[in-house]
């Protein structure tokens, strides 16, 4: 990375958390120094990980421009509570302005509240807070993807495929067998995203039968571990196999790699996010499509709503939804065009 550590790089104590480095007191603030707190709710995860690399790397490209930027990510491991004590810190730190990835969407009120007494700009990620939230100062924003046509472009996908594919009806009884694997209990991307797929899918005239449905919280290895507990339970009889993202949707492919399963067996795949390992597995055909999650684009709006948010220059140039968010679109990814997405 290029960026200007004006700070001190520390590795912090207490569990939960990673620090790149510390936003400093007594370093002057001018409109060209810009000091960004970031908390996300869990850096294990892969889509998480990625888009702070992308994040990293624009930050790093403001240096062109003049701007000496210090930064701070800090892990939540998925505790609100952790966040907000991390976020307080930043605050005390000297942070200007905070990116968040909430650890509980629906609980940011005490983020806000620290923030705005300090008068610093939050930008979520992510994470969509409530709209009530989100509407209770005017230097509140959001930045990510709307988890309804992430749902639908999943749900096109897989209708064009079974199209295509009579095979996929293993056992020829005019229905498709599914199970999905569902990000996390309660969270509004995943409840989206799990309503939306099987809507479009009925829309798109797929006969479903759904199976069941698991919780993995957005990881691979308790994606596997559902998964295996499903196939034990159905056998070969789970014809399609839907995930909420790309880490559970391998997940599932590894469980029947792991169970010794032949192509003739195995159920199609589809996924959300488009991560590397998401990308390389559609280009090697474990799993059909998935669906594109841009985080460089989110990546880029981040840093444009900082520098306005910041400087008070350029925020009548930011095309806004609500006067609040910045949505980027999501895109199809198949075996046709998987190679155009992969850099």
């Amino acid at each position: 990375m290029k960026i200007k550590i004006t700070g001190i790089i520390i590795m912090a104590a207490f569990a939960g958390t990673l620090i790149f480095s510390m936003c400093s007191k007594n370093q002057p603030k001018t409109d060209h120094q810009i000091y960004i707190g970031v908390a996300c709710y869990d850096q294990k995860d892969t889509f998480i990980g990625e888009l702070l690399d992308s994040f990293k790397e624009e930050c790093s490209s403001m240096e062109k421009q003049g701007y000496a930027i210090s930064m701070t990510i800090m892990d939540a491991a998925k505790s609100q509570r952790v966040q907000n004590d991390q976020i307080k810190q930043m605050i005390n730190d000297g942070c200007n302005v905070l990116c968040v990835n909430l650890a509980d969407r629906t609980e940011p009120s005490e983020i806000i509240d620290a923030a705005r007494e300090k008068d610093i700009p939050i930008i979520f990620f992510n994470r969509e807070p409530v709209e009530e939230d989100l509407m209770r100062w005017d230097k509140l924003y959001y930045v990510g993807g709307k988890a309804k046509q992430s749902g639908e472009l999943q749900g096109e996908l897989a209708a064009n495929y079974i199209k295509d594919n009579k095979k996929v009806d293993r056992n020829n009884d005019g229905k498709i067998q599914y199970v999905i694997l569902e990000g996390e209990m309660g969270h509004q991307d995943a409840i989206i995203r799990t309503e939306s797929v099987v809507e479009c899918l009925k829309a798109n005239g797929i006969a479903l039968e759904k199976l069941s449905y698991q919780i993995a919280n957005w990881n691979r290895a308790q994606a596997q571990t559902r998964m295996m507990q499903l196939i034990g339970e159905y056998k070969t009889d789970i014809e399609m196999v839907i995930a909420n993202s790309d880490s559970m949707v391998l997940g599932a492919v590894d469980a029947y790699e792991k169970l010794g399963y032949t192509e003739s067996n195995i159920p199609v795949f589809f996924g959300i996010d488009g991560t590397k390992e998401g990308l390389k597995a559609v280009q090697e055909g474990k799993i059909a499509a998935t669906v594109y999650n841009d985080k460089e684009g989110q990546a880029k709006a981040m840093v444009k709503l900082i520098t306005a948010a910041v400087t008070g220059k350029g925020m009548e140039n930011i095309t806004f939804e609500n006067k609040k968010c910045i949505y980027l679109p999501y895109k199809k990814v198949t075996k046709e065009n998987v190679s155009s997405m992969i850099p």
